[in-house]
């Protein structure tokens, strides 16, 4: 995997590159829709590529781990082949989902034993077996396996999740390094910084984790219910440290004001199930702000949903999809899928034509504070 910076917004820390994987290039900033399954809910790859023009996609480590399982993922040739999607993808090392099983997971220095929330088998991954499954699901962009500590951790329990985390990114990268491809083609390890909201764990990790040489590294540990200007101090904390040159990854953020801010301050991808969950629960996102399309206040509404959208906004009405929504269609939940994505991918566009443009703070404090207004 290749990255090249090419502008850095002379206001502030936004920049624009360039990552180049086996699967295709990638612009950023860049939004990453979420694809826990292998799929991302209720949209076809054809209405990826189309109409929210995503780049890359998410795979979770432990939710294909599960079902369909290693077995079926490795005689398909891996996930790109299985699911018929040929740009690139990124897995999640199913740390933060392992993690949130409270109460059916067992936590050991060798790695975590955790029933499954399918059927209640017992499984146990470990930063080697992790590396393991990550090859076989094949994405072009593998991470490190981690506990992410809960946002209002003690200082005593996040200093002691972020060491294990640290030994446990040692044997990951050892794994690694000592594995190959299985599918002819290159994969790269991003590790993750932890440390919870504490500058100093925050500082050491970013450390630990810049003096690994990868090609990408990953924030995680963040919008796990800490305050919103913590998370952006510890970003900014975090991205002093990490290197320039390699691209930054905020795990699991977050709202469109969120992804300025953080793009604000140097953070180059991005992913987050909000636009799709909140999708299929009629909640659109706009640069005007959010509509609920449950209200009545659409019924009588015949006005595109976003005349400056993608190709769904422009066809269908507002009145139109308060009434699929109303009449419980699926289509509705399909439709507002395809906009929230689109929308969330345009955002990124944007916010990367004016790093370009050289007047991206300008542009982020026009539009910043209607965007979490609800219309």
């Amino acid at each position: 995997m290749l990255f090249e910076l090419q502008h850095t917004d002379t206001g502030s820390d936004a920049r624009a590159g360039i990552i180049t994987t086996s699967h295709g290039q990638i612009e950023t900033p860049i939004f990453m829709p979420v694809g826990t399954c292998g799929s991302v809910k209720g949209v076809h790859f054809s209405e990826l590529k189309e109409e929210v023009q995503a780049q890359i996609i998410l795979g979770n480590t432990y939710h294909l781990y599960l079902r369909p399982g290693l077995d079926i993922l490795k005689s398909a040739g891996g996930l790109h082949k299985f699911n018929t999607w040929d740009r690139p993808i990124l897995t999640d090392s199913g740390g933060f989902q392992v993690f949130s099983l409270t109460g059916i997971r067992k936590l050991k220095e060798e790695g975590c034993e955790f029933r499954s929330h399918i059927d209640g088998s017992k499984h146990f991954f470990t930063p080697e077996n992790v590396m393991d499954t990550e090859r076989i699901i094949g994405a072009d962009i593998m991470m490190a396996f981690d506990e992410c500590p809960p946002g209002q951790s003690d200082y005593q329990y996040a200093k002691k999740s972020l060491m294990l985390t640290q030994r446990w990114l040692d044997r990951c990268i050892k794994r690694f390094n000592e594995t190959e491809p299985l599918y002819g083609y290159e994969q790269t390890l991003f590790p993750i910084v932890q440390g919870c909201t504490f500058k100093d764990l925050r500082r050491d990790a970013a450390k630990f984790v810049a003096d690994k040489g990868a090609d990408g590294n990953a924030i995680g540990g963040l919008a796990v219910g800490e305050p919103t200007e913590i998370m952006y101090e510890m970003i900014e904390v975090v991205n002093e440290i990490l290197p320039k040159d390699k691209p930054r990854y905020l795990m699991g953020v977050g709202t469109p004001q969120n992804i300025l801010e953080a793009i604000e301050r140097g953070v180059d991808m991005f992913d987050c199930v909000m636009p799709t969950r909140n999708g299929r629960n009629a909640m659109l996102f706009t640069y005007n702000g959010t509509m609920n399309m449950r209200n009545k206040k659409w019924e009588k509404d015949f006005s595109p949903i976003d005349p400056d959208g993608c190709h769904v906004d422009q066809i269908y009405s507002k009145a139109y999809l308060h009434h699929l929504f109303k009449a419980q269609e699926l289509l509705a939940m399909q439709i507002a899928s395809i906009h929230n994505l689109a929308f969330y991918l345009r955002l990124a566009k944007d916010a990367r034509k004016h790093i370009i443009s050289g007047d991206f703070v300008k542009w982020k404090s026009s539009v910043i504070d209607q965007l979490g207004k609800r219309i």
